[in-house]
């Protein structure tokens, strides 16, 4: 399964040194604000991190920087919240056939990276020893906002049309129309441009991590704008015809695989079929 090191190297990480957990915060709030892909996962992992940073501005940051004990989980705190900052960022910059290729691991990623902050926050000395009940009560509603993190039936839908190792035209239909949308007031041909230039930035990363799956993974959806632009233009000169409903049902949304893998293994099949 893909980790945060996934969403963001170690060199844009470290950009992000030297800035405080209630900054880091108020960055990830902010990205989460323009997030084109898992917006309902950005907003709700946005709004609990509020909560952290009102209560951080109510002890002074700079207080608990100053005594051993608090600084230490205090600076994996902050370690924390700039891996989620490249997740939730990532959620506007990479490119849209990826992001949703990989939804449930991102739905994964966002789960664990809550529970690796309230787990730090619970850490800090200072913060679980103060004598103050204004900062228990706080501390007592951020153990219990226990957000729901998912992937939209929408966004499943059409995961399930990416992930078939040979799309058909009316998938194809459904796939011009979703990356159009995505990028909204940009031509088709330069909405597929786009997302190939982005899925290239993918593939080096996965080559440069010696990560074979994942590269072929990638590749597939590299193969899938090449289709995809290919029926678009075509579809520029033959009359549009009605999309047929797609009929799909999920069993278990909660299902975390990691969807290269399972294309790998269809493409495996096929293979050996002929």
């Amino acid at each position: 399964m893909a980790s945060l090191d996934h969403f963001g190297d170690v060199a844009n990480i470290a950009q992000l040194t030297g800035i405080d957990a209630v900054r880091l915060i108020g960055m990830i709030v902010k990205a989460a604000a323009t997030a084109r892909m898992h917006k309902k996962n950005c907003r709700q992992f946005a709004q609990h991190l509020k909560l952290i940073g009102n209560l951080l501005e109510q002890l002074k940051i700079t207080e608990l920087k100053r005594y051993p004990e608090t600084r230490e989980p205090l600076e994996h705190l902050e370690d924390a919240l700039r891996r989620s900052y490249l997740l939730v960022n990532s959620c506007q910059d990479r490119s849209y056939l990826y992001l949703l290729a990989m939804g449930w691991n991102i739905v994964y990623q966002f789960r664990r990276a809550q529970n690796e902050i309230d787990q730090y926050l619970k850490i800090i000395p200072l913060i679980t020893l103060v004598d103050n009940a204004r900062v228990r009560e706080r501390l007592e509603y951020i153990e219990m906002d226990q957000r729901e993190y998912t992937l939209e039936v929408e966004d499943m839908k059409v995961q399930e049309v990416i992930m078939k190792p040979e799309p058909s035209k009316d998938d194809t239909i459904i796939l011009t129309k979703n990356l159009s949308c995505s990028y909204p007031r940009v031509p088709i041909n330069e909405a597929i441009q786009k997302e190939n230039e982005k899925l290239q930035l993918e593939l080096q990363r996965s080559q440069a991590n010696l990560d074979v799956g994942q590269c072929e993974f990638i590749q597939h959806l590299l193969d899938v704008t090449e289709v995809v632009a290919t029926n678009s233009l075509s579809l520029k000169s033959s009359p549009a015809k009605p999309l047929k409903k797609l009929d799909l049902s999920y069993s278990n949304v909660d299902n975390e695989k990691v969807y290269y893998d399972d294309y790998a293994k269809s493409d495996e099949k096929q293979s050996t079929s002929r």
